[in-house]
């Protein structure tokens, strides 16, 4: 808690997963879980549950702005994370708005849904590498968003650092590769291109994953909103989003989301 009992306060630029497993709902729930107070700016709906995307709309520049500039201008934010952003307008949007605003940023460059389903227009591709991840505290693209972002394609841990180089050249401070695609244990590699730190965690036994990467980036920025360095935020937010996979439950007909609140429903509160 900071002065006078008041939360760290972290917003979400995302869409919303009407299924509850990603987007900003995971996002929220996962700061409420790390103790800190969520906000959202909502940058598209999507009609989505456990079997995948069904429709989304995004929600006009100006209606993202306004959201944007009535939740900084009064409450104030000490981290904000964005994910799917949709179209080049929204890219160019958000990133406008960043750059204005003094707070860590966490970038997850949503492309495609945890089902395959774009997230992301092609045309919005350019305004994510010149305009979004120069402004990222870290980036956190999954091996996929690498590919279409850099097109480096990784097959084995040790191109991690060939892919950690193509997004790092774009701008942001640190890169996290996430290398969860990746047989054997989930490794992931955190790098400011100087300092290497290679995260691993057990692999579970468990296909409900639905949000894992809305979930992570979202921890990050809460840890970095307590104060936290990067390379703790990250150490911290694996080891949240790990006992939030070993906890994934089965929900609707097919992939069940992560359970964000596992910590707390077995007593014990995430730090």
């Amino acid at each position: 808690m900071t002065a006078r009992g008041i939360p760290p306060r972290v917003l979400t630029v995302a869409g919303s997963d009407s299924g509850g497993g990603a987007g900003i709902q995971a996002d929220l729930k996962t700061m409420l879980a790390l103790g800190v107070h969520g906000m959202s700016v909502v940058t598209a709906v999507t009609a989505q549950n456990s079997l995948g995307v069904q429709g989304a709309w995004e929600l006009p520049a100006e209606a993202v702005r306004a959201q944007y500039r009535s939740v900084v201008d009064d409450v104030g934010v000490q981290a904000v994370k964005t994910g799917m952003l949709s179209s080049a307008e929204l890219v160019e949007t958000v990133a406008e708005l960043l750059a204005a605003t003094d707070a860590p940023v966490v970038v997850d460059p949503v492309g495609v849904s945890k089902h395959g389903d774009s997230l992301l227009a092609s045309s919005a591709l350019d305004g994510v590498r010149t305009r979004l991840l120069p402004l990222a505290t870290v980036a956190t693209p999954n091996l996929d968003e690498v590919a279409q972002l850099t097109g480096v394609r990784v097959e084995s841990e040790e191109q991690l650092r060939d892919a950690a180089a193509a997004v790092l050249a774009y701008g942001p401070r640190w890169a996290l590769i996430k290398g969860g695609h990746l047989p054997g244990d989930a490794v992931d590699l955190l790098t400011d291109g100087v300092e290497e730190h290679w995260l691993r965690a057990p692999r579970h036994d468990n296909r409900h994953t639905h949000g894992t990467g809305c979930t992570l980036a979202s921890a990050i920025a809460a840890q970095l909103a307590k104060g936290r360095s990067v390379p703790e935020a990250v150490t911290a937010a694996k080891s949240y989003v790990t006992g939030a996979i070993a906890a994934g439950f089965a929900l609707g007909e097919g992939i069940g989301p992560v359970d964000h609140g596992w910590a707390l429903t077995r007593g014990t509160a995430a730090a």
